[in-house]
């Protein structure tokens, strides 16, 4: 193996929902001050998916613009992260797989732990490319976040899929094998078999998350990482918008730093653009925020990204990656601005029919209605399977 063999994201795709829910809209419902969304979480809307979507047609919605222009040939695996999976068994990206059209000759497989899968995802990916440079591997993460109506978590919703393209020499972004990593056993995020909806202790959350950017921090610089300094900007995990800042300000603190509102918006400002809009996508966050600080910031040629995956429960990564002159020629910013430009407004009553919308689990004949103006849609179930087809 070349000694000097570089891998990373060689492509970026993000895609979203029919539907959005604004929080004017979900203030004008529940008598809140929409400040305390715009400016207390950083959020201004939620994606909602239509009957006939969920993380398969997201991800397909995703994957197939990188599929077209790379071709599938050098595709031998595909890694789909979500927590919102439609399977106790099926990986999801199998029902990509077909979808796409992707060669038989390939791995599928599907990973969980609440948000940061997707770190985990790559990181697989990585392995494989070292181990074979000649191969590619299709990286999915997907979720539609879910809380009780009416709940603190309410606002923070969201429904979103990042499809990444991984191999030798990308296009994109260069990542750095060196990584810290933390897990502790806490109880701030769960949603058991038996639920459709997660719950959540928000005070314990950020707490376990704080102490995971800490402990990630940690592991990394004892490792011989990067030194703060040395970082451009910095995306995190959005289980909303000012979440990142927080996270920014606390890792800025612990090194002893100014944590000033104008440094962390300079470090983070730029992750934030489609978050704020999109709400949590769970696993796809974080590459959400990958995706607008590519699409909105001057040229970043050359400059180190921090990369600091959360999921509750809890895991954290810690990573660097550096970007890829020439990477601008590569984006699909008109085509991320137009999938969430062209999200259809609805009102409060129709969100409410839409989230508390479930399958009858009899096994008979239940198409959905047809809705989504995407290119791939969940016909229905028959059966107890799930049949999907490009629309």
């Amino acid at each position: 193996m070349p000694g000097d063999l570089t891998v990373g994201i060689h492509d970026l795709s993000v895609a979203t929902t029919q539907y959005v829910l604004t929080h004017e809209t979900l203030a004008g419902h529940n008598g809140t001050g929409v400040a305390k969304y715009h400016r207390g979480i950083g959020q201004r809307a939620m994606s909602v998916p239509a009957a006939d979507e969920d993380i398969v047609t997201m991800a397909a919605d995703a994957a197939a613009p990188v599929v077209a222009r790379h071709g599938a040939d050098r595709i031998r695996t595909v890694v789909f992260a979500t927590e919102t999976s439609v399977d106790q068994s099926k990986a999801a990206g199998v029902y990509v797989h077909s979808l796409l059209g992707l060669p038989s000759a390939a791995r599928v497989v599907e990973l969980k732990q609440a948000c940061y899968s997707g770190t985990a995802a790559l990181q697989f990916a990585m392995g494989l490319v070292h181990r074979d440079p000649s191969e590619q591997v299709l990286v999915i993460a997907s979720d539609v976040s879910r809380y009780e109506l009416g709940s603190p978590g309410e606002a923070t919703q969201g429904a979103a899929a990042v499809a990444m393209l991984v191999g030798a020499d990308p296009a994109l972004v260069r990542l750095e094998d060196r990584s810290g990593m933390f897990t502790a056993d806490i109880m701030d995020f769960w949603r058991p078999n038996y639920l459709t909806t997660a719950l959540v202790d928000g005070r314990e959350s950020i707490s376990a998350y704080l102490q995971a950017v800490e402990g990630a921090w940690k592991d990394y610089t004892e490792r011989g990482g990067r030194k703060l300094g040395e970082f451009s900007a910095f995306c995190y995990h959005q289980p909303f918008t000012k979440m990142a800042h927080k996270a920014h300000r606390h890792l800025l603190q612990h090194n002893g730093h100014a944590a000033d509102e104008e440094e962390i918006t300079r470090a983070i400002g730029h992750t934030t653009a489609y978050n704020v809009e999109i709400g949590n996508s769970y696993t796809a966050s974080m590459y959400v925020g990958l995706a607008s600080l590519l699409d909105h910031a001057d040229d970043l040629s050359g400059e180190v990204i921090g990369f600091l995956s959360y999921g509750s429960g809890s895991v954290a990564e810690f990573f660097a990656g550096t970007v890829v002159p020439g990477y601008r020629a590569r984006l699909r910013s008109d085509a991320h601005r137009e999938a969430i430009g062209r999200r259809q407004q609805i009102d409060y009553a129709r969100y409410r029919e839409l989230h508390e919308r479930s399958f009858p689990a009899d096994g008979g004949d239940h198409p959905t209605p047809r809705e989504t103006t995407g290119p791939y849609r969940l016909v229905g179930l028959s059966g107890h399977k799930r049949i999907y087809a490009a629309r």
